[in-house]
């Protein structure tokens, strides 16, 4: 909605006018009438002439569509300074980034299900294709890449690791020194999360900085399966 400057100042300012129908004997105690203030009307909410709302424009008219960077800063920046509010330490703030990334996770799965063509892609049932659909699918959506590694640890057969060595998140983010244990990148682990709950694999992702000499800015994100999983996943391989 635009706003229009210029054209309301006569409605909201209250005019003085000459009485022209009073007499001469009355001109000198009422000289001037206040009129009425006419205030604008609010008419709502806009809708195009169409009748056509955002909910029904095609899923795949902006699937090649960019948001700009300095959008997704200004944007960014105000979510973890909303999300700075009324937190006790970096593990809170971190993990309401990690709330806030959640619900995105959820939809943004059926998004590039939907998307995919022929729509014969399911949902992954296995650990390996859903790690490697984040890795690749779900990374390539957000950031126009794929992930830089995917490994499983080699300690524990319910973690994988998805490194990121440059991560948007942590691009534009001026961290204070009191606070160098902060990583802005569990915005986008609480989206794996939500990738992995709506696929029925229950997990906690958490984002680790691994900086380097060539990438200081290097983030891991460790993907830790349920018990549950587990066990679905050793009843899958014995079928």
């Amino acid at each position: 909605m635009s706003l229009m400057q210029g054209s309301t100042a006569s409605a909201t300012a209250a005019t003085l006018q000459p009485n022209a129908t009073s007499s001469s004997s009355s001109s000198s105690s009422k000289s001037t009438a206040l009129l009425p203030v006419q205030r604008a009307s609010t008419t709502g909410l806009r809708y195009p002439t169409n009748k056509k709302t955002i909910y029904d424009r095609n899923l795949n008219r902006s699937r090649t569509a960019q948001l700009n960077r300095a959008s997704f800063a200004f944007l960014f920046s105000e979510m973890i300074i909303y999300a700075q509010r009324r937190v006790t330490g970096i593990q809170d703030l971190e993990k309401r980034l990690n709330n806030q990334g959640h619900p995105i996770g959820l939809r943004l799965l059926d998004l590039l299900l939907y998307r995919e063509v022929g729509r014969t892609v399911q949902r992954p049932t296995r650990i390996l294709p859903l790690v490697q659909f984040i890795h690749t699918t779900l990374w390539r959506q957000l950031f126009a890449r794929a992930a830089d590694a995917l490994e499983r640890s080699q300690d524990n057969e319910d973690e994988y690791m998805i490194s990121d060595n440059d991560p948007i998140v942590n691009q534009y983010i001026s961290v204070p020194k009191d606070m160098s244990q902060l990583n802005c990148a569990a915005f986008v682990a609480g989206i794996i999360e939500g990738v992995c709950d709506g696929t029925g694999f229950p997990a906690r992702v958490t984002a680790h900085g691994v900086p380097t000499d060539m990438w200081p800015a290097k983030t891991v994100f460790l993907v830790k399966f349920q018990p549950e999983v587990l066990e679905r996943e050793a009843f899958l391989q014995k079928a």
